[in-house]
């Protein structure tokens, strides 16, 4: 079992009812690996969350709207801060994915992060990120390609040995590209494992001999589970994922 942390929609489709919201190739791509999602509730309530971890075998974070600045920078300049989209929905789900992380760790359950999970774990962990990468990194490739996010858009370099390496079966991926933001200065108890030919940076790992332990941790800023269905190597993220929690 899964514990999947979902976007939340102040107006969802029931009575405009303030509603959980999860992409299916989410459900899709775990589903296809073996493993059974379940969706985390719309909770800040730390006992609650710790109750939520104990009774899964994983953790996975998702994508959506932008990490609260506040979290990782004091002030940004304006022209920065209005690219920006938070929201209070997005504000709460920044605290309920820290305190999830803190839980994935204090109960050393294997994590899976994925685009926004990406950033919000590297902040959680005392990193911080790129707000707006089109400017504040103006020689970047174009990576808020949405209009293609069901397709690969350029290719990422692999650290040899690394895990994300391994499962893979190369150095070199090919990806999807969606985000505005990015990971910047990297946590103390990661290490990157990927980066596309600007820089940027695409997958995280634990750091070995780190204070930081998982049985899996892996933290990519593509969608996997956009690809998977036609990429192998993107398949083989959620089912070596499975087989670290099925352990």
């Amino acid at each position: 079992m899964i514990l999947v942390s979902p976007d939340i929609e102040s107006e969802g489709k029931e009575h405009q009812d303030r509603s959980i919201s999860l992409s299916a190739r989410y459900a899709e791509a775990l589903s296809d690996a073996g493993a059974l999602p379940m969706a985390l509730a719309p909770s800040i309530d730390r006992k609650f969350i710790a109750q939520c971890v104990a009774r899964c075998d994983g953790v996975m974070l998702t994508g959506g709207d932008d990490v609260d600045p506040r979290l990782y920078n004091g002030r940004l300049p304006a022209p920065v801060s209005r690219t920006v989209n938070v929201t209070p929905d997005s504000g709460e789900r920044d605290l309920r994915e820290v305190l999830l992380i803190d839980e994935a760790f204090r109960q050393r359950k294997p994590l899976l992060a994925i685009c926004r999970g990406h950033q919000i774990l590297n902040v959680a962990l005392g990193g911080t990120l790129v707000a707006d990468i089109p400017q504040q990194r103006r020689k970047s490739l174009a990576h808020g390609r949405n209009q293609e996010r069901n397709e690969v858009v350029h290719d990422v370099r692999l650290t040899p040995g690394s895990l994300v390496a391994k499962i893979t079966g190369g150095l070199k991926l090919g990806v999807n590209s969606t985000h505005h933001q990015g990971v910047a200065r990297i946590a103390s108890g990661l290490r990157v494992t990927a980066v596309s030919d600007d820089g940027m940076v695409e997958a995280l790992e634990l750091k070995p001999g780190g204070s930081h332990w998982l049985p899996f941790l892996l933290s990519v800023q593509f969608h996997p589970e956009r690809l998977f269905d036609r990429y192998p190597a993107h398949r083989a993220i959620f089912q070596a994922f499975a087989r670290a929690c099925a352990r």
